[in-house]
């Protein structure tokens, strides 16, 4: 079981069963709403359990999409697409050990100009 929670505690979970490899999203929307680019695991819904949702609250960021955050501390948490049954879980929210590494980088075309991606990892526009 992996747990995670926001910064404040406010909004906590647990994850049943072992996390895929992590893409690192470069849109930006992703950009805007965490800071910088945003790691995350896609999983099934049912393997997530919030524990604790006293802060949780949710942006239609359009038709297709919604983002969960803390309203509390604005930590940013899920990415939860209307059409499947899978949702994004952050990574900087789970504790460590998580079992999982960075295996690429998407939406690249949208990433800042500040910076470079030189680490080899596999990366789709």
């Amino acid at each position: 079981m992996i747990k995670g929670s926001c910064l404040c505690g406010a909004v906590a979970l647990e994850i049943d069963g072992v996390l895929p490899p992590v893409s690192a999203c470069h849109c930006v929307q992703c950009r805007k709403q965490s800071g910088h680019h945003w790691a995350s695991v896609h999983i099934p819904r049912s393997a997530v359990h919030v524990t604790k949702d006293d802060g949780l609250h949710w942006y239609q960021s359009s038709e297709k999409v919604r983002r969960g955050f803390c309203g509390t501390c604005g930590s940013f948490m899920f990415w939860e697409p209307a059409d499947e049954d899978k949702l994004s879980v952050s990574m900087g929210i789970l504790q460590a050990p998580t079992g999982t590494s960075l295996a690429k980088h998407i939406f690249v075309a949208g990433k800042g100009d500040y910076y470079d991606l030189q680490d080899g990892l596999p990366q789709s526009e």
